[in-house]
This record gives C-alpha cells, sequence and structure tokens, in this order.
C-alpha cells in the first residue's frame, strides 16, 4: 500500500480529512518525506502501520489467523533469496502459506497472483535492503512499467532491479548510487524472464 492510499483509509476510518502533514505527524517524519514518497510511490512498511494505528487508535491489521477478507494467505518462498546485487542462483523451491494482510500489497486486486520472496544485497538501499521480504505481483504478459521494481531472471540468475524499456533495450537501474545502469539489447532482451512486479516490502527488523 502507497503513503496516498494509507491516507485515504485513515481518512475513512476516522471520519476525518487527513492530510500529508498530518500524516507525516503520527509517523514522526517530515511533511516533506511524506511528499517525496508519494511522489516516489513508496511503500508504507509493516511498523509505519502499527504506529498509525496506536496514533489515531483505528484498526488496519486484523488477526491474520481468521478468513477475513483483507488477508490472503501467499506462498512464501523461504529458501529463495532474489538477488539486489550481482545475482543469485535459484537453490531451492520450498514453500510455506503466509497470512498477508492486503493492505501492504499495492493496487490489490482478487485476480491477481502473489507471493512473497526474500531480498539479498545492497544495491536497491534505501528501498529494499538485505533480508526484506518483497510481494511479488505475478507477470501476466502486461508491459514494463518504466521505473518499477521488478524481479526477473537472466543467465539463469535473479535479480530485483528497476526497469525501464526503450525501444529495442531495457535499462536496469539501482537505487544505490554505487551500481551502475546497465543495458540489455538486441537479441539478449529475449533472454530476460519477467517474474513479477514489487507491489509490497516488508522491512527486516534485524
Amino acid at each position: 500500500m502507497r503513503l496516498d492510499e494509507l491516507i485515504t483509509i485513515i481518512s475513512q476510518k476516522t471520519g476525518n480529512y487527513i492530510n500529508q502533514s498530518m500524516l507525516a505527524e503520527s509517523l514522526g517524519i517530515t511533511r516533506q518525506t511524506v511528499s517525496n514518497r508519494i511522489k516516489n510511490e513508496s511503500q508504507v512498511t509493516v511498523s509505519e502501520l502499527k504506529k498509525i494505528e496506536s496514533y489515531y487508535g483505528i484498526s488496519l491489521f486484523t488477526d491474520l489467523s481468521s478468513a477475513d477478507e483483507n488477508v490472503i494467505h501467499m506462498d512464501y518462498y523461504t529458501d529463495i533469496f532474489a538477488s539486489c546485487g550481482a545475482g543469485s542462483i535459484l537453490f531451492s523451491e520450498e514453500k510455506i502459506k503466509l497470512p498477508v494482510s492486503t493492505l501492504l500489497i499495492g493496487g490489490f486486486s482478487k485476480q491477481k497472483t502473489y507471493s512473497m520472496i526474500n531480498a539479498a544485497g545492497d544495491s536497491m538501499s534505501p528501498t529494499i535492503d538485505n533480508g526484506d521480504r518483497l510481494i511479488v505481483e505475478h507477470w501476466n504478459g502486461a508491459q514494463i512499467q518504466d521505473n518499477k521494481i521488478y524481479v526477473f531472471c537472466f543467465n539463469n540468475e535473479f535479480f530485483v532491479k528497476r526497469l525501464s524499456k526503450n525501444l529495442d533495450e531495457i535499462i536496469i537501474k539501482s537505487d544505490n548510487p554505487e551500481y551502475k545502469v546497465k543495458t540489455i539489447n538486441g537479441t539478449t532482451v529475449n533472454e530476460l524472464m519477467l517474474i513479477g512486479k514489487i507491489v509490497g516490502i516488508i522491512k527486516s527488523l534485524a
């Protein structure tokens, strides 16, 4: 869920109009930070949702053990680390079912398929850090949305990067400025296999 979506939900649950300044105060951050994160379509974290619950006295999380309509049970691939650095090979397909609040999923739709993986590396920091859990909206053949974060496979390695498409090439970007922008072009474009788009980030507590 994005911050602008959170503002709407808080307003609905409290019956009062909530603006960016009020949201910033409840989260203990500046209004400019809220504005920047909305512009960048930053996702809300679990800890931030809990702060909102405490500050406004509202319920955003439901009992995840219940069959609530705001909870879905998705596959969590515990041993797959989709690389955020130099690449990471798929070692295992072991998975468990994990209950997740739909409030954590940007643009949630019952018609879409989701799963969760772990992130490894620092190339997408500060957006994604090592050990974060990433909610993936499975690719359904849609076009690449410029500057969105995707998980994909290339040369039998998994990556999590921002992608943009420019004619016959795909531009691969990291959020960490220490990593260079890369491109895939020509016939190698067809070797890139999109797995899905990152639509939620659950920050590691470590």
